[in-house]
């Protein structure tokens, strides 16, 4: 369980099958006790049934699961929502699950579970961008970066313009652009070094 501040939160964001690829060989490569709480959005559409848990499961060495409203949320598990129930972060410890069969949060789910976890880790926010379509994370990738969190994103390739290029462009620094096992890296070095938080 939880236990203090200086819990670090990794909240990822992507889109479409290359964005799955992306968070399935991140995950892959993070151990299992890898002592952070992982939270994952990936866009799909909010009537369709999902088997991204069993998808990444097959990847990732600590679990995944599908959260529940007002869940305490654990170190070293990766947490996801339902198509329809969007994944974010409700207090130090719990996660919220907001539901959006209306489309209120559409192509912005990534941004919503972005703009909690500046809320509430602040500091200890890790804010990752993966491959995707259109522009959701930059807005709360921006969020993560003025609370004092880390921000990541997936070094874009050749493909249109998608999220990483408009998350580097959109505001505030991005203390690191790589490739996908840079990011693992850093995100393992970040959470598993002692840190003190004033």
């Amino acid at each position: 369980m939880l236990n203090s501040a200086a819990d670090w939160f990794v909240a990822i964001g992507a889109s479409g099958p290359e964005g799955l690829g992306d968070i399935a060989n991140l995950l892959f490569s993070l151990p299992a006790d890898c002592p952070a709480v992982f939270m994952v959005v990936l866009h799909r559409p909010s009537d369709a049934q999902s088997e991204l848990a069993q998808v990444l499961q097959r990847h990732c060495a600590m679990p995944v699961t599908v959260a529940r409203q007002a869940q305490s949320l654990e170190r070293s598990v990766c947490y996801i929502g339902e198509p329809a129930d969007h994944l974010s972060l409700v207090s130090h410890q719990r996660a919220d699950m907001v539901e959006g069969l209306d489309n209120a949060y559409r192509n912005r789910t990534v941004d919503l579970l972005f703009a909690s976890v500046a809320r509430f880790a602040q500091r200890c926010a890790i804010g990752v961008v993966l491959s995707g379509a259109l522009d959701d994370g930059s807005r709360g990738l921006a969020q993560i970066h003025a609370a004092g969190g880390v921000t990541m994103v997936l070094r874009p390739g050749t493909k249109p313009r998608g999220m990483q290029q408009n998350a580097i462009e959109y505001d505030g620094q991005v203390s690191l652009v790589g490739t996908l096992e840079e990011l693992t890296q850093e995100i393992y070095r970040l959470v598993s070094s002692p840190t003190t938080f004033q």
